[in-house]
């Protein structure tokens, strides 16, 4: 017997919970900005939650390069800005919802 999710009522085989959360996410908005010693960092901003921890692990595995997420925003390593919205339109995120800027 599969388990049954607790938000759609689904089994978990087909359950679409994932991916309408990400089809309603706010506007994503990413940008790269100098910190500390002149160096690039690249900034994503919009993710909540579960969705915030699973992406910035993602991206730092898929990028190759460090980073974290805190307070509602994730901050990479470097100047990634076209291979982040590759790889967050990879995860599910639609391309209408995210700004490069």
């Amino acid at each position: 017997m599969s388990e049954i999710c607790s938000k759609c009522g689904l089994p978990k085989e087909i359950c679409a919970c994932q991916t309408i959360e990400k089809e309603t996410t706010q506007k994503l908005k990413i940008y790269t900005t100098k910190k500390r010693f002149n160096k690039l960092v690249t900034i994503v901003e919009g993710l909540k939650g579960e969705e915030l921890v699973s992406a910035t692990k993602e991206l730092k595995h898929k990028l190759a390069c460090g980073g974290s997420c805190k307070a509602g925003y994730i901050v990479l390593q470097g100047n990634h800005l076209d291979k982040t919205v590759d790889f967050l339109v990879k995860l599910g995120y639609p391309k209408d919802i995210i700004k490069v800027g």
